[in-house]
């Protein structure tokens, strides 16, 4: 029998397939909070680096057909950036939950879902502040119903309310600005 070849993945450094978006802006720049959020859980999970999970999403997830459906395109860009920046700033992004939760939710005995969605909340607020933080919120508490029927999303809704209302008052306080806001 002759020896089996070695199949080596590709390099992280290969570029993802080109694909086609599919969806409005609006709704690209929600299905990439929705991937952060599965991004941070596998990161939190398995241990892997935030470079290894964006490359193997972008190649096998992102705009690819997932179980015979065809899903809206995550915009890669904000895909990564959430990642990234969650990785790249976690003491402070859990520095602040933690001034918000109390003992039942602390994020050290929070299910690692839960605590991905406001991970990446709680960034966005932080640094994406390109974004209204009304949109921001609604968008991860639209996440935490696509994975919770309980209390959880209400849970969400409330820390990063309060995250807000601390970080970026000066939004919260003022008048909506109606259609055309940015997500």
């Amino acid at each position: 029998m002759p020896p089996r070849k070695k199949i080596t993945p590709p390099a992280a450094t290969e570029p993802a397939p080109k694909i086609k978006p599919t969806g409005s802006a609006k709704a690209r720049r929600s299905a990439a909070r929705l991937a952060a959020v599965q991004g941070l859980y596998q990161i939190d999970l398995a241990g892997a680096s935030s470079d290894t999970v964006i490359h193997e999403f972008a190649r096998h997830r992102i705009g690819q057909e997932q179980d015979g459906e065809e899903f809206v395109t995550a915009d890669p860009t904000l895909f990564a950036d959430i990642v990234r920046g969650v990785q790249g700033r976690l003491a402070e992004v859990d520095q602040h939950l933690g001034g918000l939760l109390d003992r039942q939710w602390s994020l050290e005995r929070m299910e690692l879902l839960l605590r991905a969605i406001l991970r990446a909340g709680s960034w966005e607020l932080l640094a994406n502040t390109a974004v209204a933080p009304h949109i921001i919120i609604n968008d991860y508490i639209d996440v935490a119903h696509a994975f919770f029927a309980g209390r959880e999303p209400g849970m969400v809704n409330g820390v990063l309310d309060k995250l807000a209302r601390t970080l970026r008052a000066a939004e919260m306080n003022a008048k909506p600005a109606g259609k055309g806001d940015a997500s």
